[in-house]
């Protein structure tokens, strides 16, 4: 594994950070594909062993059993001073007011809540999940600086959002002298490049970490586009980021498909290695539900494409509307 910086942090992180929305409770949440805490265990495991040190779960994860079933699992499986925990706070927990959002009162009561079940005193990186359209910009600033100053985090930082909305909260912190955020994490991979029009570019030049998520397309681009998965057919988000720009993806796909049969590597490897290339990106996201998800991505790492492979790769994308974005 190899590891690099949190923006202009001076902690390190794993090249490759394990994304936990697949490890949970099926009967909790939305997701009935996750895994149940016995199959999730072994994943984590082996992901500690081959240097994973980063891992991103939400309070909102099946319903906040993602959180309870990391912690349990890196406290007998990992040293804390070594594991980089990240999670987040947005989404409704509950149905009554005060469930949601960016307010002062449920980012208190979320962060000890998420403390709480991932059995630890503070988190290494505590991100918003979407930017709040109700709560001003100070309010939730100032209460991210008195969570970080209290002890409960160490870094904030924000995900999926537009680029105006990042750096309204970004420029409100800076003014106000509060804690600012160190990272961005956001919706990255071949079938999805419009966060290179302004948000990439926007982290590089103020220095932010860059997290992308989904980064081989919710799976779409790890197998032929005509096969499906469980996941994928009863995955509401999904079918929502990907469902319309259908006959432009299925082309990226084939270019993946097509590479890979050529260096006779998995597709998965082929569509990671693409956004590992590009140097703004510091640590992508990726999910892992069969230990062989782990090795592609390892081994994605010591993948160099040519210059004449991106072309071919990046040939067949069309501009597609923003989505997962309020």
């Amino acid at each position: 594994m190899e590891y690099v910086k949190l923006g202009r942090t001076g902690l390190d992180i794993s090249k490759l950070t394990l994304g936990c929305m697949t490890f949970g409770a099926p009967e909790k949440g939305l997701n009935r594909w996750t895994l149940t805490e016995a199959d999730s265990r072994p994943l984590i495991r082996k992901a500690i062993e081959l240097g994973f040190n980063c891992f991103d779960t939400a309070n909102t994860y099946s319903e906040g059993s993602s959180e309870e079933i990391l912690g349990r699992t890196l406290k007998e499986f990992a040293r804390r001073d070594e594991i980089v925990i990240a999670t987040k706070v947005h989404h409704a927990m509950h149905t009554g007011p005060n469930a949601a959002g960016l307010s002062r009162k449920t980012i208190m009561t979320e962060i000890d809540n998420s403390l709480r079940r991932l059995g630890v005193d503070y988190v290494d990186l505590y991100q918003i999940h979407r930017w709040d359209p109700i709560t001003p910009a100070e309010e939730t600033m100032e209460a991210l600086h008195d969570v970080v100053k209290a002890g409960k985090a160490l870094y904030i930082g924000a995900c999926t959002m537009r680029t105006w909305q990042f750096a309204k909260y970004v420029f409100t912190a800076r003014r106000h002298g509060w804690t600012s955020f160190v990272s961005m994490q956001n919706h990255y991979n071949l079938m999805y490049r419009e966060e290179e029009r302004e948000m990439i570019p926007f982290c590089a030049d103020q220095g932010m970490a860059y997290l992308p998520w989904s980064p081989l397309a919710r799976g779409r681009l790890t197998r032929p586009p005509e096969q499906g998965s469980t996941r994928q057919e009863t995955d509401p988000v999904g079918k929502n980021l990907y469902g319309a720009a259908q006959a432009a993806d299925t082309k990226v796909a084939e270019k993946v498909g097509l590479l890979a049969a050529a260096r006779g590597v998995p597709r998965a490897q082929i569509a990671l290695a693409w956004v590992l290339r590009n140097p703004a990106v510091t640590s992508p996201i990726i999910g892992a539900s069969k230990p062989q998800h782990l090795e592609d991505a390892m081994a994605a790492l010591a993948l160099t494409l040519t210059d004449d492979e991106v072309r071919m790769l990046q040939e067949a994308y069309v501009p597609h509307v923003v989505v997962g974005i309020r």
